[in-house]
């Protein structure tokens, strides 16, 4: 008995232990990632200029980052403006694998015929002949299915990061206007507020760290700046540097624009807020109906009718 008690204490031990520590093993892990994530940016630029340096120096014609990565994975040949768009649909939802938009087209050619495939299979199997129309449809379903469903895939990962990157940008821009009147420079606060919110949102730390290492690494902030917009494909994102660019081209105030860009985010996430709010009532009506109501009657008939029928 007492060996089960110590058993059970040290077990209950270890179980507090956890808890207390996976927190901290989280947060870490959230910073190794971003890390890392940055540092293989840092490299693929400086090897993008150390090879346009390269070829500038031998007199060839300087190819930009588009055009290097059209050649070296051929996506933008064979798919041309289709497969521009996959491939910003890829990075919105975070997948920067640059063979990912030739996989994305394999993947919505491949998955009809697998899923008609498989259809045609069980519809085998059945016992029960099916008519030719329904057999149609069954496997007219399996095709559209099979085609559609990587989009949804990835439409669902980009609302994610979406509402992730909305949801955290308000604060991040408050930390950005604090740095920013503080003296720091545009490239250093990015790469601040990177890191302070890392821990709470991984995607728009990884966002803001490449922001970061572009505008270091790039000579001009403004393609920096799209292409950011361009990755992260919000509304937020696209008004940051929307702002930024009009403020460095007409010469306006940043921190203006940041705190201005702060005030209306954040009215747009309270709005938010209010509309699920004012939604949820309505959501909950058929729930209350289905699963509340039948037992409060219950509750509240049950014992009237318990002691009708112990009185007859």
């Amino acid at each position: 008995m007492d060996t089960i008690i110590v058993l059970l204490s040290a077990l209950a031990a270890a179980g507090s232990f956890m808890a207390f520590a996976l927190p901290f093993l989280n947060r870490e892990e959230k910073k190794e990632r971003y890390r890392s994530v940055i540092e293989k940016k840092r490299k693929a630029l400086f090897e993008q200029s150390k090879q346009q340096m390269a070829q500038r120096g031998k007199g060839e014609k300087q190819l930009s980052a588009r055009e290097s990565v059209a050649m070296s994975f051929k996506v933008q040949e064979m798919l041309g403006e289709l497969g521009e768009k996959v491939r910003d649909q890829m990075l919105q939802a975070g997948i920067r694998n640059p063979s990912a938009p030739l996989k994305f087209m394999i993947a919505r050619i491949v998955l009809p015929f697998f899923f008609v495939g498989t259809a045609m299979f069980f519809i085998s199997q059945m016992e029960k002949d099916l008519s030719n129309t329904v057999t149609l449809a069954i496997i007219a379903g399996a095709a559209f299915v099979g085609y559609k469903l990587p989009g949804l895939i990835i439409k669902n990962q980009i609302q994610k990061r979406s509402q992730e990157i909305n949801l955290t940008f308000p604060d991040a821009l408050d930390m950005m206007l604090i740095c920013v009147q503080g003296g720091i420079g545009l490239e250093q606060t990015v790469d601040r507020i990177a890191e302070e919110v890392a821990e709470h949102s991984p995607t728009l730390a990884e966002e803001l760290g490449i922001l970061s290492a572009e505008m270091a690494m790039l000579n001009d902030r403004r393609t920096a700046l799209q292409d950011f917009a361009r990755r992260v494909g919000s509304g937020a994102a696209k008004s940051f540097a929307t702002a930024l660019i009009q403020a460095e081209q007409y010469g306006t105030s940043v921190s203006q624009a940041l705190r201005v860009m702060s005030e209306d985010l954040r009215d747009q996430r309270m709005a938010a807020a209010e509309q699920k709010a004012a939604a949820l009532p309505p959501k909950l009506t058929v729930p209350m109906i289905a699963f509340f109501l039948p037992v409060l009657f219950v509750v509240i008939l049950g014992p009237t009718i318990l002691q009708f029928l112990q009185t007859r």
